[in-house]
């Protein structure tokens, strides 16, 4: 967020709060994903409304991974937003009959990861060494 004005920050604040929205994530699992575990789920809604993320690296790496998530989602289902929502929240045996999203909220930057990783093979490729 570095190099971002207050509105920009408010603005991506707003965006990534409403995609976990749609992904039906609770205020709690959302302020995990993010790492503010610190902040009571009642602060959601002032981040909502008034408040930007907090100019953390940390934050912005999970924002990023969340992002691409997402672009990954709309990838692997570009037909229906649903089937997007309907695979975060169903188990799977990758991630030890855990959903992705439970992976995510209990594994943290590791959980995050490894969705991303699962979805984005292009991800996953550059991870594995390919630079050889």
């Amino acid at each position: 967020m570095a190099g971002m004005s207050e509105e920009e920050r408010l603005e991506l604040t707003r965006g990534i709060l409403n995609m976990l929205d749609e992904w039906e994530i609770e205020a709690k699992d959302q302020l995990a994903l993010l790492g503010l575990h610190d902040v009571p789920a009642r602060e959601v809604k002032r981040l909502r409304e008034s408040r930007p993320l907090p100019d953390d690296p940390d934050v912005m790496q999970r924002i990023e991974h969340l992002i691409c998530i997402a672009d990954a989602l709309r990838t692997t289902y570009p037909f229906s937003k649903r089937m997007g929502k309907m695979w975060m929240h169903k188990t799977n045996r990758k991630f030890r009959q855990r959903t992705p999203v439970t992976m995510m909220v209990e594994d943290g930057m590791v959980g995050i990861i490894s969705v991303r990783s699962y979805l984005d093979c292009s991800f996953s490729w550059d991870m594995s060494g390919s630079k050889a």
